[in-house]
């Protein structure tokens, strides 16, 4: 069996700093991974182009809240009620599986609307064994939470990991209404670990138990579902994969203005629709070809108990095909009006004369998922050499800064423009050991666009040598016009 393109990525990644599996010398765990020293500088650099276009451009505000909650809030929630995959296990080997893939994977149908009973039946009727032979269990319900307990004695209570950041700023909505004065809409963000027990997550970063979330939560009033600057992206087409594409089995997508979309009631309003152009913009601007993504409308029997209408943006993997990377939910008055009256809180807002509980439109993105898919969209694998190819605002490291040889005054000519750089806070590494050419290779390999090369004619004439990732072409730059150069 040929080697997967993720093998290949992993690889590198782990020798070179991106990320591993964590726990590794006590022979890891599922589900969990460490950011190395490169992939925390990537990983920043995808939060903080999130944050640019919602916090910076869109103008909305960011909070922090804990990642341990009441267990109240997710009663409220459904979490507790809803959040669930059907789980079996084997009597002889005592392997745990999600029932619904083994169904898939024996008969090959879809169990997207089938509850536990179903499954079951399925199972039963059709003698599904496990790989080692051994007879399943009966399906039951497994509860996807981490649950744990805060305090001690009579004061103890249960809490949870959150599943998801977006319950910290729900309950949290009367103290931002009162902070925002009380406009709506009103856009509220959050970065943040989140938690899910994942039965059997086997698909290296794409399946984690721990994992950062980035949310925008949209509260807004229900009869005005319009957004004032709808003008400006009318004409923008997206690649939308429709309920009715999917049903048909199509493969293509449907090309069509977000103007027309909304006209046509494919998708079901301005607000949601402008969110999902800029989810695509997102992706874009962090280095995800367009041709590798579509906007898919999730089918109704799939939605989450909270949503009215969802749609998925998704990345094409080689190795794991559509790739659920963000998702835009119109989440209704599910959220607030649960807690309102789980918390005895009124949480009605007034707007021109109107009284009622806002609704929430929500842009949610994973930063693991798109991390991992920016790795695989970068990589390059050409006769000679293999690199990332990320953008200059991307890449962990913008320079590498070599001396051509230890002496002869180049080494401290090297460190000078080192530190210049440095004080324009870009990030830069000095590297003096080995030839040119493995220097090239190593920076080359970790996706750093620009290579510095200070040799004795930079004594003379202040020039140094710049060599470009992409086309390993050189080009003479002025010592006083790098930083310049680093930063377009």
């Amino acid at each position: 069996m040929p080697e997967r393109k993720y093998d290949r990525i992993l690889r590198i990644a782990k020798s070179r700093g991106f990320m591993w599996p964590s726990s590794e010398i006590y022979g890891g765990i599922g589900g969990f991974f460490d950011y190395g020293p490169l992939g925390s500088l990537l990983k920043q650099n995808i939060e903080n182009k999130w944050r640019e276009i919602f916090i910076i451009r869109e103008g909305m505000s960011e909070i922090e809240t804990p990642t341990l909650m009441p267990e109240s809030v997710f009663l409220a929630s459904g979490h507790i009620d809803h959040f669930d995959d059907p789980l079996v296990e084997c009597k002889k080997c005592q392997e745990n599986y999600r029932a619904d893939h083994i169904v898939e994977e024996k008969l090959e149908i879809s169990t997207d609307a089938m509850g536990v009973k179903e499954l079951q039946k399925l199972i039963s009727e059709n003698k599904i064994k496990c790989k080692c032979g051994g007879t399943f269990s009966e399906v039951w319900a497994f509860n996807l939470m981490f649950k744990s307990e805060a305090g001690a004695g009579k004061i103890k209570r249960d809490v949870y990991l959150r599943p998801e950041t977006a319950q910290g700023m729900f309950v949290a909505f009367d103290r931002l209404y009162q902070v925002g004065r009380k406009k709506l809409p009103m856009g509220v963000c959050q970065i943040g670990r989140s938690f899910r027990n994942e039965i059997s997550p086997r698909q290296g970063m794409i399946r984690l138990r721990e994992f950062t979330q980035a949310e925008a939560e949209i509260f807004y009033n229900p009869r005005k579902k319009e957004h004032p600057k709808f003008s400006r992206i009318k004409n923008h087409i997206l690649p939308l994969y429709t309920e009715k594409y999917q049903e048909e089995e199509r493969k293509e997508v449907l090309e069509m203005t977000v103007e027309d979309a909304v006209k046509d009631g494919v998708i079901a309003s301005q607000l949601q629709a402008y969110y999902l152009v800029l989810a695509e913009k997102f992706f874009e601007e962090i280095g995800i070809p367009r041709s590798k993504m579509r906007c898919r409308q999730q089918l109704s029997d799939e939605r989450a108990h909270y949503s009215s209408e969802t749609w998925d943006i998704e990345i094409l993997s080689e190795d794991f095909g559509w790739v659920e990377v963000a998702a835009i939910a119109d989440r209704t008055d599910y959220d607030v009006s649960r807690h309102a009256a789980t918390s005895r809180k009124k949480l009605e807002v007034h707007d021109e004369g109107e009284k009622f509980i806002p609704h929430v439109m929500e842009a949610s993105f994973g930063i693991d998922r798109p991390f991992y898919c920016l790795l695989e969209q970068s990589f390059v694998e050409e006769e000679d050499r293999t690199y990332f190819k990320f953008t200059s605002e991307m890449a962990p490291i913008k320079a590498g800064i070599f001396p051509l040889v230890k002496k002869d005054g180049l080494p401290e000519k090297a460190e000078e423009i080192f530190s210049d750089l440095i004080k324009n806070k870009i990030i830069v590494k000095y590297d003096s050991g080995g030839s040119i050419g493995k220097r090239y290779a190593r920076f080359d390999e970790i996706g750093t666009p620009y290579c510095i090369t200070v040799d004795h004619d930079t004594l003379e004439d202040g020039k140094v040598t710049i060599r470009k990732r992409d086309t390993t072409e050189q080009e003479y730059c002025k010592t006083e016009d790098i930083v310049e150069k680093l930063k377009v």
